[in-house]
């Protein structure tokens, strides 16, 4: 739901927008930019008052629908490309997450550990799995040389460029959205690697396939970020639908 629906979604949105009902843009362009603004800052705001990581990730995603929404709003070719940049950037290192959340249980044979709680010491007690899931915070965070910081910069730049004042507010919005689920995940690194752990938390040995999905992930995340022009060239090919 956080990461597969959401790519759908937005595929959709983008065929909607610039192709369907392009030509009446400024009958609905306010009220999406009052759904991209609300849905930043509900989304942001109702990640920091968690206390469970899923529901966790799953606020803070409501968030990153707002970031990419105002890629939607740039109205140009780099602004869809930015749009599925980010929307293939962040469905990666969601299904990762999501991943690494499964592997940390109660005990051999318990239940997940979602508290937030469960999670201290995890850096100490198992350093590679702590590793991965802080390098995918780090992403949604938008740290350079991530693909979370490029895909921001792909979505918001275009429409600083093209998108008009509103726009532009938007984008600053969500700058300062995007510091208060900064300050959430960076809370959860501090905690894993700060904080005295817990001897009835493990992290499970994942199979061969969720270690290969992994991996995939870990790879695309950091490749995504420091060398992502073949990505970006091929959104913008995609984006020919545009006229």
């Amino acid at each position: 739901m956080a990461a597969c629906t959401k790519l759908a979604a937005f595929g959709a949105i983008l065929r909607l927008v610039y192709v369907g009902i392009e030509a009446n843009r400024w009958d609905w362009r306010v009220a999406v930019m009052a759904i991209a603004a609300l849905t930043m800052v509900v989304g942001s705001i109702l990640s920091v008052t968690q206390t469970d990581i899923k529901r966790l990730l799953a606020y803070s995603s409501i968030a990153h629908a707002g970031f990419i929404l105002v890629g939607v709003l740039a109205f140009d070719k780099a602004g869809v490309a930015g749009v599925m940049f980010y929307a293939l950037a962040y469905g990666l290192a969601t299904i990762a997450a999501f991943g690494v959340v499964t592997l940390i249980r109660q005990g051999e044979g318990g239940g997940e550990a979602t508290a937030l709680s469960q999670w201290a010491g995890l850096g100490k007690s198992h350093p590679v799995i702590a590793g991965v899931f802080a390098l995918l915070l780090l992403t949604f965070a938008g740290i350079p040389l991530t693909s979370g910081f490029t895909a921001k910069f792909a979505a918001f730049a275009p429409a600083i460029a093209s998108g008009g004042k509103g726009a532009i507010l938007l984008v600053v919005l969500g700058v300062l959205c995007s510091a208060i689920t900064a300050f959430v995940y960076v809370r959860i690194i501090v905690l894993m690697y700060f904080d005295e752990g817990r001897s009835d938390v493990v992290a499970l040995t994942p199979s061969v396939l969720a270690t290969i999905a992994l991996a995939v992930a870990v790879i695309a995340t950091i490749g995504l970020g420091v060398w992502p022009g073949p990505v970006l060239d091929l959104a913008t090919q995609a984006s020919q639908f545009i006229r």
